[in-house]
């Protein structure tokens, strides 16, 4: 069996390299958002056993050109890059890092929502460009508002407790969420995605893309929003209907938003977003920290090592836990 690790993005952390080589494996990397065809052949010349998904689409191609392929750790918790049902039906465990990056992304969307709604950037362009703004200039207060939580997972809840901080009040909508995670936190539960949006003065995503969260946030939901209000997203794109957000922003419905996340990554040159100053835009680095990097590798990797060695997998991290059993597939073989 080959000993080798492909990890689709140009590097891992140093830690969990160590990792890697104290088990006397090796990694193999493609270059950022490489194509299935780059990512295929490396699967094939090295027999990879495993793979560190950090950037670009793994689909049933792909797994169909390494039948040697034992599990696939994502270097995160987002796996909607990832064919997880193709992986099941080939009897491959997905692995997810969950909450080992929360404090960054939630730090992230926190520096988004100031940036966006303090007007940061704009301000900063006009004074380098001999502007001084000061006059006629009328800023927004956010003690006292609301912050709506679009799920309650583990970096919403880091965003919940950073937030507080702020005086903010907090609402948030996760049907499986237990009541005592909202109540640990001074959340309080919206019974209704209506509820919430209605509520919302600052909207915070933090759900995972699938076919009932795609495009959860509409021309129809940023309607139920109130006016001059404001929409973050450190989630996945997918989850806005973008020319809505676009169009609510330029008619003024929405003050502003902060995106770290794109429907399609990276935007395309020219993307409309580009041109609206009142949009906050980042490269999905909410994550992207030395500390973050360190934490997901770890795990992403020890993950992959407990499958290999036929170690059970705590059931909160196999992310298409009930498809495998759906398809009579064992977890580690």
């Amino acid at each position: 069996m080959s000993k080798t690790i492909l990890v689709t993005g140009p590097e891992l952390d140093p830690s969990a390299m160590q990792l890697v080589n104290g088990r006397d494996y090796k990694t193999v990397h493609t270059p950022a958002y490489a194509d299935s065809t780059a990512i295929s052949d490396l699967l094939k010349e090295t027999g990879a056993v495993a793979i560190v998904s950090r950037m670009g689409r793994l689909d049933a191609d792909i797994m169909d050109a390494a039948p040697q392929l034992r599990v696939i750790a994502k270097h995160g918790a987002g796996v909607d890059n990832i064919d997880v049902e193709a992986a099941a039906e080939r009897g491959i465990p997905v692995l997810v890092a969950a909450g080992a990056n929360a404090v960054s992304v939630a730090e992230h969307a926190v520096a988004l929502m100031l940036a966006t709604v303090k007007r940061i950037l704009p301000l900063d362009d006009g004074l380098r460009a001999g502007r001084w703004e000061k006059p006629g200039f009328l800023g927004k207060e956010l003690a006292g508002s609301t912050f709506a939580l679009l799920g309650l997972g583990a970096i919403a809840q880091a965003t919940a407790r950073m937030v507080k901080a702020l005086d903010m009040a907090l609402i948030g909508y996760d049907p499986y969420a237990a009541d005592a995670v909202f109540d640990g936190l001074g959340v309080r539960r919206c019974e209704t995605l209506d509820e919430l949006f209605a509520n919302a003065d600052v909207l915070s995503l933090h759900s995972p893309l699938n076919d009932q969260t795609r495009e959860v946030v509409s021309a129809a939901s940023l309607a139920k929003m109130p006016e001059g209000s404001y929409v973050i997203n450190t989630a996945r794109g997918g989850l806005i209907d973008e020319a809505a957000l676009l169009e609510a922003v330029q008619s003024g419905h929405l003050a502003g938003a902060g995106l770290d996340t794109f429907a399609t990554e990276p935007p395309a040159k020219g993307h409309p977003f580009f041109a609206e100053p009142r949009i906050v835009l980042t490269p999905h680095i909410g994550g992207v920290t030395r500390e973050a990097g360190a934490r997901v590798g770890v795990e992403a990797v020890s993950g992959i090592f407990q499958v290999l060695d036929g170690k059970p997998v705590a059931p909160e991290r196999i992310a298409n836990r009930a498809l495998l059993e759906k398809a009579a597939a064992p977890i580690a073989q």
